[in-house]
């Protein structure tokens, strides 16, 4: 496993903020960011976990996200299509994980 980056929900607009319309989010890119943070941005009706939207999340890159999930004390987001990853998110010991699964 490799840690990718960090989210971190704001209420406040960022610069080269990217919108995905499914989950109601602008997000940035965390490449562009010294510290690898990605800021989140979400609508009052997006259909992110509240412990998403209301918590810094470790996204953590890993082999097989199937295998993973079943360590989580609580699935936030159930495994969807993100482009280059396959993505999911879990709570597990009081903290939000993004598990990002190339493809």
């Amino acid at each position: 496993m490799k840690v990718m980056h960090i989210g971190v929900p704001t209420k406040k607009i960022k610069p080269n903020e990217n919108y995905i319309e499914g989950l109601k989010v602008f997000v940035t890119n965390p490449e562009e960011h010294d510290y690898k943070f990605e800021f989140l941005r979400f609508e009052e009706n997006s259909p992110m976990a509240n412990e998403i939207q209301a918590n810094p999340h470790i996204a953590i890159l890993v082999e097989n996200i199937h295998n993973e999930i079943f360590k989580a004390n609580k699935i936030l987001q159930s495994p969807f299509d993100a482009g280059d990853y396959i993505l999911a998110f879990i709570e597990r010991d009081g903290v939000v994980f993004e598990l990002m699964q190339p493809k």
